[in-house]
């Protein structure tokens, strides 16, 4: 089988690795791995790297990719805990400068921080994605949308359509107040 893969074109190679992945044979295996990191099929190479007793290089494949949560997952399946929290470490400064919040907050998580600084975490991910948002036109959208919500609940009179008529009057009421005082 190796020499049949060897003379297989890169774009074959690779779709011989994705369909066959878990029933490769060892021998082709460390090359497998390249040729799907080459064609940029990170997660391939890792599973496929992990599957086959290569957990330091299915972490390294994940570290330049910047998934740390998964290598440290993986190192800390294969009994390598200190390796596991300091990716998970590497990931939270990783995650933090790069603005991926939701990662930083799996990876503090993780390290079993307080929960001051995750709540910090999610406040400056809730800022980051706030960046740049008409809140004027989200709330023309979300005005329209509760309009059409109270039209289509015209003539109904079931005990949820009341109860949701009654959140959309409360509603209106708290956007005005707030519209007033601010």
């Amino acid at each position: 089988m190796k020499e049949e893969f060897e003379r297989m074109p890169f774009d074959e190679k690779v779709s011989y690795l994705v369909e066959n992945l878990r029933e490769l044979p060892d021998d082709l295996a460390e090359e497998g791995v390249e040729v799907l990191v080459k064609a940029g099929e990170t997660e391939y190479a890792a599973v496929l790297a992990r599957d086959k007793g290569m957990i330091d290089k299915a972490i390294a494949i994940l570290v330049d990719a910047g998934d740390f949560l998964w290598a440290a997952l993986i190192a800390k399946n294969a009994g390598q805990d200190a390796l596991s929290e300091k990716l998970y470490r590497d990931g939270l400064q990783y995650y933090i400068e790069m603005e991926m919040f939701g990662r930083a907050i799996s990876a503090a998580t993780a390290l079993g921080r307080s929960p001051d600084e995750i709540d910090d975490l999610y406040r400056r991910g809730v800022a980051r994605e706030s960046r740049g948002i008409d809140l004027a036109h989200s709330r023309d959208m979300i005005d329209c949308v509760m309009q059409s919500l109270d039209l289509s609940l015209i003539d109904r009179d079931d005990e949820l359509s009341r109860q949701v008529m009654k959140a959309l009057h409360e509603g209106r009421e708290e956007r005005a107040k707030e519209d007033q005082d601010g």
